[in-house]
C-alpha cells in the first residue's frame, strides 16, 4: 500500500532542500559584472599606476634637472695643466759630426772701386789699365765638423784695361776661411776672410804682382748632404807694385780696391766621422 505525504508537507520539503542548497552555493557576482570579470579593486590599481607613473616622471626630472647642474658646475671649474713630458723631443736631430773635403768652382765679379795709383786720375797715364772684370775661381779645402772651413782658391780674371792689353788677366791665389754658425736651416750664413798673392799682364803673361787680402759675408744653402750652393760678398784691397806696362808707360806702386762677388757650387767628400 502507497502512502502519501499528508497535506501541506511537500510544500515544507521543498522549502528545506532550497534552504540547504543556498547554505552550499556560491554567492552570486554583483549585478554589472560578469564571472571571471577582475575585483573592483582593480580600477583603483590602474589609477595608483597611473600616479606612480607620473610620479616617476616627477623623479625623472629632477635627476635631469641635478645632472645640468652638475655638468654646469665641471664646466665652471679650471680645466688641470696640461702635462709635460719628463722627456722632450728635440726640433731637430741633433748634427752629425762629419769631416769632409769640399771643393767646387765660382763664377766671379770683381768690381773696381779704386785703382790707386795704378790709374792716374791726369797725365798721360789717365787710360786705366785695370778695371772691373770677371772670371771664374776653383777652391777646395776641409770642412771641419763644428763650424769652420779651411781651404785655397785659384781665380782669373779678365779685366777691362782700356785696351792697352790684348787680354788683361788678372790671376789671384789665396788661403781661405770660413766661420758657419749652426742655425739649424739649410740656408746658413758664414764670414770670410783670406790672404793671398796676385799677378797681372797680358795674355796670361806676368808683368807686376803684389798682396791682398779680403774679408766678406755669405750665404750657403745645403741642396744635399754632399751639394752646397752659395753666394759672397767680398771686399778685397790689393797692393800692386809699380811696373812698366806694354806701352812703355811706368805704373806706379798703388793699393787697388775691389768688391768681388761670387756664385759658387761645391762639392762635399765625406772624409769621416767622429
Amino acid at each position: 500500500m502507497r502512502l502519501r505525504p499528508p497535506p501541506g508537507a511537500l510544500p515544507a520539503a521543498t522549502f528545506a532542500a532550497s534552504a540547504l542548497l543556498s547554505l552550499t552555493a556560491p554567492a552570486a557576482p554583483p549585478e554589472g559584472e560578469a564571472e571571471g570579470d577582475l575585483p573592483s579593486s582593480a580600477p583603483d590599481a590602474r589609477v595608483d599606476a597611473r600616479t606612480g607613473e607620473a610620479a616617476r616622471d616627477g623623479s625623472d626630472g629632477a635627476l635631469a634637472a641635478r645632472d645640468a647642474q652638475a655638468s654646469d658646475a665641471a664646466a665652471a671649474r679650471p680645466l688641470p695643466p696640461p702635462v709635460k713630458p719628463r722627456v722632450e723631443l728635440a726640433a731637430r736631430p741633433p748634427p752629425l759630426h762629419v769631416e769632409y773635403a769640399q771643393y767646387g768652382v765660382a763664377l766671379v765679379a770683381e768690381i773696381s772701386l779704386d785703382p790707386g795709383a795704378v790709374c792716374p786720375r791726369s797725365g798721360p797715364l789717365y787710360s786705366c789699365i785695370l778695371g772691373s772684370g770677371g772670371g771664374l775661381a776653383i777652391r777646395g779645402g776641409y770642412r771641419s765638423p763644428g763650424p769652420w772651413y779651411f781651404g785655397g782658391a785659384y781665380q782669373f780674371t779678365k779685366m777691362d784695361s782700356s785696351n792697352l792689353y790684348r787680354l788683361g788677366i788678372f790671376q789671384q791665389l789665396r788661403a781661405e776661411m770660413r766661420y758657419m754658425p749652426d742655425i739649424g736651416y739649410r740656408a746658413a750664413p758664414y764670414f770670410s776672410a783670406g790672404i793671398g798673392g796676385v799677378v797681372y799682364g797680358n795674355e796670361w803673361g806676368v808683368e807686376t804682382g803684389g798682396a791682398l787680402i779680403f774679408g766678406g759675408v755669405g750665404v750657403e744653402l745645403e741642396v744635399s748632404r754632399r751639394a752646397v750652393l752659395g753666394v759672397s760678398c767680398v771686399y778685397r784691397p790689393v797692393l800692386i807694385a809699380g811696373w812698366k806696362d806694354t806701352a812703355n808707360y811706368e805704373r806706379g806702386t798703388g793699393i787697388a780696391q775691389f768688391v768681388g762677388f761670387e756664385l759658387l757650387l761645391e762639392v762635399r767628400t765625406e772624409l769621416g766621422r767622429r
